[in-house]
């Protein structure tokens, strides 16, 4: 089988190389960034390799031998997958490489906003050195985290807020807690409910023509006066626009975003006059030892799929 990178914007792809050679298959890294680039030079090509090229119907009915697409990360929102089902198309993402690391950016986010860290140290160094500035403030075994989403990610993030004394309270249309897998401490509620229950609404859900927008004005207004929000899953899930009026307005005191609509968020874009905002660059995802996870289980994968084994993360379920 021949197969391909359709693009990739990491600095090396040693790993995958190293473990692709090792099963006998070399693989070209091209830059396909559009549809055409997609339909020019993927035509003889059984497997790609994909991180942000999108793989539409339009592309994958012209691409009658394509017969995998494993995704760099966890999203699959670049590719069809009804699509990708009717073409006969396997897709396979890595959901489980950066679950750690998530995690601990969402736990970050939401300590360094209840805890207010980064305008103290603002004004620390501006030369006010005054914890009234920060008033007030609460301890954690007063306040909830509301989660929206319980897939792995957002559980591991329940767990680990669990444990530093917040009440759990979590939403997800197809995921109930019980004391089967140890997430009986997580109170199954309905979303109007989180929302004026929590004092930090934490989002683990993927983006999908349901969830687009789902925190929207009426949500916000919805939450909690006072309330934090914190996003390390998708953009695009928030409205943005909502949110920066929410912010000025004071009803949510504060927002930790690393995912936005448009990556980076555009230069207009309302949040930045927002300083009780913290935005960081889609970053959650990283450290060292996922980047190394997620290459090697891309490439892997591959290499099952191509010697006719079953694979391990199949997103789309074919005939």
């Amino acid at each position: 089988m021949n197969i391909v990178f359709s693009d990739l914007d990491h600095a090396d792809h040693d790993i995958e190389q190293d473990i692709l050679a090792s099963a006998g298959f070399d693989a070209p890294m091209l830059a396909c960034r559009s549809e055409q680039d997609l339909v020019d030079q993927l035509t003889d090509v059984d497997i790609a390799l994909n991180q942000y090229a999108p793989f539409t119907r339009r592309v994958l009915e012209a691409l009658p031998r394509l017969k995998l697409i494993v995704r760099y990360g966890v999203g699959v929102n670049n590719v069809d997958l009804e699509a990708a089902t009717d073409a006969g198309v396997q897709v396979c993402n890595v959901p489980d490489y950066g679950m750690n690391e998530v995690s601990d950016h969402a736990l970050a986010l939401t300590l360094a906003l209840t805890r207010k860290l980064v305008p103290m140290n603002l004004a620390c160094h501006q030369g006010r050195w005054d914890y009234v500035e920060a008033i007030p403030l609460r301890r954690q075994s007063t306040q909830t985290v509301g989660l929206i989403g319980l897939g792995r990610i957002g559980r591991l993030y329940a767990r680990k807020v669990n444990a530093l004394g917040f009440r759990v309270i979590g939403y997800d249309a197809f995921y109930r807690p019980s004391a089967e897998d140890g997430t009986d401490y997580i109170e199954a509620v309905e979303l109007d409910s989180l929302y004026g229950r929590a004092d930090v609404v934490a989002v683990f859900c993927p983006l999908t023509e349901d969830t687009r927008h789902l925190i929207d004005a009426g949500a916000l207004a919805a939450m909690k006066p006072g309330g934090f929000l914190v996003n390390t899953s998708r953009g695009g899930i928030i409205d943005e626009v909502a949110l920066a009026e929410a912010l000025a307005s004071g009803h949510v005191a504060g927002a930790g975003l690393d995912t936005t609509e448009r990556e980076p968020l555009e230069p207009d874009s309302p949040l930045w006059a927002q300083p009780r905002c913290l935005i960081t660059p889609h970053m959650a995802w990283y450290s060292e030892d996922a980047a190394a996870e997620l290459k090697r289980k891309v490439a892997e994968e591959a290499v099952r799929f191509a010697r006719g084994e079953a694979v391990y993360w199949a997103v789309n379920r074919l005939a």
